[in-house]
């Protein structure tokens, strides 16, 4: 209760956790051949949990402690935050249990963790229309990005209630890139170069906001595309190849900004060499992306790279951004001075492999099974293993003494 990332982030490190767990029981029952009775299908639940468990109560602890100091307001009480975080955890121990066993309190479930985030999101949003500051564009950005995400899981809701499947995969998609990824995208835009600046002076701290624009309209665009296509499949390959002409450009953007952010100098410097290898991968996902539709317009649909492109954003630039900034946070606000020390360092790169073995068995359907499962006990040592360490950390008091 001492400062609100301790909170939020100990309910998000128990989230991730379990839900690493709980996804590697899966597919380990389903590579045994173990039915597993559900109500709402595995892949649903998968993208459901991964996408909108535990990636919200990480943005709270982080918002409500780097956004007053963004809005120049007094600090965020942890205990004022406490209702709303506790009724979302509840919801998804709700929730989890009705996959199971009915769907009505699968809806039940997803409606409470709908009802502590929509208090949550207000909450910040009304911090961003108080505020006098002159430039409040990333808090106001994200804000947006956390109001949607608010609609988003009111419609999770309204899907697991009515059993439909489509809808609550085409709710996931939305989301991913309208409210995950946006938040990611303004922190990145915000935190990236600023990082930089003070390690390598000769960076600038700033980017012009145009930048963050076109990043958020890249993925704004691949939003709707994802949408669609979940609706109206095959496409036109003369629609396959204008997503090519759209998402090639914003790939190359994207590995631009990688290098103009200090790539080559970061590495040197553990913490900013996580940072920036969770953007490249964001650039990564997007050329996949733009091949996997290249293909997919040359063979009629017949050929593609499968979901590789999804978990290069979602493992690559989600997960090892998250895992980077929160790192950092957790450290830096922990009063202790080495943020990157050898075991976050191990755990990254524990990370990173399970990252290659997943969008690998995306590229290589004939080993998929393998490496998928290889891929997930990879991830499951690095997040739980981080969760238990950094975990404990919030429990305990800062080592200098200080308050926070």
């Amino acid at each position: 209760m001492l400062a609100p990332h301790r909170l939020a982030f100990f309910m998000a490190a128990l989230m991730l956790a379990f839900a690493a767990l709980w996804w590697a029981a899966q597919l380990t029952a389903r590579a045994l051949q173990w039915p597993i009775s559900m109500v709402i299908p595995a892949s649903s639940s998968h993208a459901l949990l991964m996408s909108l468990g535990y990636m919200p109560l990480f943005f709270c602890g982080f918002l409500f402690t780097a956004g007053p100091k963004w809005l120049h307001l007094p600090e965020v009480s942890a205990r004022s935050l406490l209702p709303a975080l506790a009724t979302m955890l509840t919801g998804w121990v709700i929730a989890l249990f009705g996959i199971y066993s009915h769907a009505i309190t699968a809806a039940a479930g997803m409606s409470l963790v709908a009802s502590g985030w929509t208090v949550l999101s207000l909450k910040f949003a009304r911090m961003v229309y108080v505020s006098r500051m002159s430039d409040r564009s990333h808090p106001a950005l994200a804000s947006a990005a956390c109001l949607i995400g608010m609609a988003m899981l009111w419609l999770a809701a309204l899907a697991l209630a009515f059993e439909s499947h489509q809808w609550l995969r085409t709710v996931v998609q939305m989301a991913l890139w309208w409210f995950i990824a946006p938040v990611f995208a303004v922190v990145s835009h915000r935190m990236i170069p600023f990082f930089s600046a003070s390690a390598i002076p000769a960076l600038d701290s700033k980017q012009p906001l145009w930048l963050l624009w076109v990043l958020l309209g890249g993925l704004g665009l691949a939003g709707l595309i994802s949408v669609a296509e979940l609706w109206w499949w095959p496409q036109p390959a003369v629609l396959r190849w204008l997503q090519v002409l759209l998402e090639a450009p914003v790939a190359l953007l994207l590995l631009w900004l990688a290098i103009r952010w200090g790539l080559v100098q970061s590495l040197k410097i553990r913490l900013l060499a996580m940072l920036h290898g969770g953007f490249v991968w964001l650039g990564v996902a997007f050329a996949l992306n733009a091949l996997s539709h290249g293909l997919m317009a040359r063979s009629g649909d017949d050929e593609s790279l499968g979901l590789a492109p999804l978990h290069a954003m979602t493992m690559g630039y989600l997960s090892a951004t998250m895992f980077a900034m929160i790192t950092r946070v957790s450290s830096g606000h922990g009063g202790r001075k080495e943020p990157a020390d050898n075991i976050a360092w191990t755990l990254y790169w524990v990370l990173q492999t399970a990252i290659v073995l997943r969008v690998g068995a995306g590229l290589w359907p004939t080993f998929a099974t393998s490496l998928t499962l290889a891929a997930i006990y990879a991830w499951c040592l690095a997040m739980v293993a981080w969760a238990m360490r950094y975990g404990r950390w919030f429990g305990q008091p800062r080592p200098d003494g200080r308050a926070g």
